[in-house]
């Protein structure tokens, strides 16, 4: 799952550790910088159980994320990637974020995006 330090990538990597602990399979977390991976620590620490506890990688490094997280998901064998997405508005809807996008259309396995609680409906 790509991590960013913010309330969607919280989202998201709550999900991942709730799918990996019901399919019973490991979740990596790829922090997309410093402070992602700073965060990752302090939410590993706040789980209960170490049964589902993931993975930290390496902050990824490079000129393109996109391509270095889908490079490293593809390392790993993911099959499935896990994104947190935040609220757009009407015209924020047409353009859906350029990583997010990217991901979503290039990804060679399924893609969860995941909100925060306080964006779902």
């Amino acid at each position: 799952m790509a991590l960013l330090a913010s309330p969607e990538g919280e989202a998201a990597f709550a999900e991942a550790v709730r799918l990996g602990a019901v399919e019973n399979v490991p979740v990596t977390v790829l922090p997309l910088d410093e402070s992602a991976a700073a965060r990752a620590q302090e939410l590993l620490g706040a789980l209960a159980s170490d049964a589902a506890r993931p993975s930290v990688d390496e902050p990824l490094r490079g000129t393109d994320l996109v391509d270095a997280f889908l490079g490293r998901a593809e390392q790993l064998s993911a099959s499935l990637i896990v994104i947190g997405l935040r609220k757009r508005s009407t015209v924020g809807k047409l353009i859906l974020g350029s990583n997010a996008q990217r991901i979503l259309l290039d990804a060679p396995v399924p893609v969860l995006t995941v909100k925060p609680a306080d964006d779902r409906r």
